[in-house]
């Protein structure tokens, strides 16, 4: 028979299962809409009363009722004490981190607030150039100055990787004076790489890990995927709990941990750039993602990452595709892998990334999550089950069937991603400075004024301060030939460039 002490114990995290198994903010929400009171504030659609029937279509009636925000009971984002902070620190428990903030503006919310928490102006920052293009904006809100580090290539696939140590190590010695190190863990393709020892490096010298983990807040809960950032020893990581879980769109999470951080610091960041009038519906959507993931995450996201491995041994049956997995993923820069994502390499069917996914969208139906010059990306999540897996590999199969030809386009296979160009000046003065447009061919050695990229995935190819090099500019012209999408610059055509100088506007 167990004493009385361990019968408090067992008693005490059974209650403390119990209430993580609840929604605050739901549960608030869905008070308040039942008390009644009538509605003679904002929003102008007055919980529904002068909703167009559109939108009616679009939400439903109760949620319409509890679109409401400000409210006494609804807590504020800004300044939790009730629903919300009750929340965050359910969030954070469940994460192991020491605290959670609750982000309304997508992942790129979280990261300008990681960079604006942690960077002063003038503060250097070392930064992988294969980071997401808010990754920029932030360090342009900051005004710190960026040392670009260049990731791994993996030649095979012609996406970039992760960083190594030894990278990390070199870009230290040359820059004691950083800050931070930025880190994308896991990639856009799911690799991940040594992020406990570059931990463990970057802390040593005095300087705070950020990870943009917009692709890993599900890794926890497997654990036959990478470990968390969080776990490996970052100091902040920004997940897209939207992306990969069942928050709504824009629905993300910023998590701290350690002393490193200045809690009020980020806390005022978050203030600063969220709105004043936070939507409910996204933060609820949080906070049930939260509890979906509490109640049995172990057992959704394991189901899926079984079902991504017998979809990727299926595939690598197919004459002509091939998608790596873990015994890929063994060399510095690649050390692992979350398998629920598939990339599935196409040019042995003859054919782009970008032609392969146009077949599959309007013939088979299925929409990738992201194509490049040579592969394609698929997510399976939580929510998938067999019959998703089933329908995807029909399809493929069906493209290598019907589909198949002789060779494929030579830029899609030739054009390599550029080295990291030097830099004419920080982004941020690139931005404020004043700017002309000149011809895309004669942009070579002026500084870019913009951004220049694809998307998805949103890696800048040239950002604000970057000396234009040849190398940049074929590579740009050689993926916009396939008909990867442009994003960033003014003219999306790409006839001319925005440089920094004075000139015909």
């Amino acid at each position: 028979m167990p004493g009385l002490a361990e019968r408090r114990r067992v008693n005490e995290v059974e209650k403390r299962h119990d209430e993580a198994l609840r929604a605050p903010i739901a549960e608030a929400m869905k008070a308040y809409a039942a008390d009644g009171a009538r509605a003679y504030h904002t929003p102008g659609h007055k919980q529904g009363l002068g909703a167009h029937p559109l939108l009616k279509a679009l939400v439903t009636e109760e949620g319409l009722r509890e679109e409401v925000s400000l409210m006494e009971e609804l807590d504020d984002l800004h300044e939790p004490t009730m629903c919300i902070k009750e929340a965050q620190e359910m969030a954070a428990a469940l994460y192991g981190a020491d605290q959670a903030f609750f982000m309304i503006n997508g992942t790129t919310g979280a990261i300008h607030t990681m960079l604006m928490g942690a960077l002063a102006p003038g503060d250097t920052v070392l930064v992988p150039r294969n980071a997401h293009r808010s990754v920029i904006g932030g360090i342009i809100l900051a005004g710190a100055r960026p040392v670009f580090l260049q990731p791994e290539i993996d030649e095979r696939l012609g996406i970039a990787m992760g960083l190594t140590e030894e990278t990390v190590r070199s870009a230290i010695a040359l820059h004691p004076e950083a800050k931070a190190l930025v880190c994308v863990y896991p990639t856009y393709y799911g690799v991940t790489y040594g992020l406990e020892a570059i931990a463990k490096l970057v802390h040593a010298h005095g300087m705070l890990l950020l990870v943009d983990e917009a692709h890993g807040p599900h890794l926890r809960f497997s654990d036959d995927l990478p470990p968390q950032a969080i776990d490996c020893g970052a100091d902040m990581a920004a997940q897209s709990t939207h992306k990969i879980l069942g928050a709504m769109t824009q629905a993300s999470m910023l998590l701290t941990s350690g002393p490193r951080v200045s809690r009020e610091r980020v806390r005022e960041a978050a203030s600063l750039l969220q709105s004043t009038s936070p939507n409910q519906l996204l933060l609820a959507s949080l906070d049930i993602a939260r509890l979906q993931m509490a109640e049995d995450g172990r057992e959704t996201v394991g189901s899926a990452v079984r079902l991504a491995e017998k979809l990727r041994c299926a595939i690598n049956e197919i004459d002509g595709l091939w998608s790596f997995g873990l015994e890929y993923t063994d060399y510095p820069g690649a050390t692992g892998l979350d398998t629920t994502k598939i990339t599935v390499q196409v040019t042995g069917l003859g054919l782009s990334g970008v032609e392969a996914e146009s077949i599959l969208r309007h013939e088979y139906k299925v929409q990738c999550e992201l194509s490049d010059a040579r592969n394609l990306l698929f997510i399976l999540s939580y929510a998938d089950g067999k019959e998703q897996a089933d329908y995807l590999l029909a399809a493929l199969q069906g493209l290598a069937r019907d589909h198949r030809r002789a060779t494929v386009a030579a830029s899609a296979v030739a054009a390599e991603l550029p080295a990291v160009p030097a830099q004419g000046m920080t982004p941020r003065e690139a931005f404020f400075a004043p700017k002309c447009s000149v011809p895309f061919g004669e942009a070579e050695g002026r500084i870019a004024a913009e951004q220049v990229m694809f998307y998805p995935p949103g890696i800048p190819i040239l950002c604000p301060g970057d000396i234009i090099d040849a190398a940049s500019l074929h590579y740009i012209r050689a993926m916009q030939s396939l008909g990867l999408k442009v994003v960033g610059p003014r003219d999306a055509s790409l006839t001319e460039l925005q440089v920094v100088g004075r000139g015909e506007q």
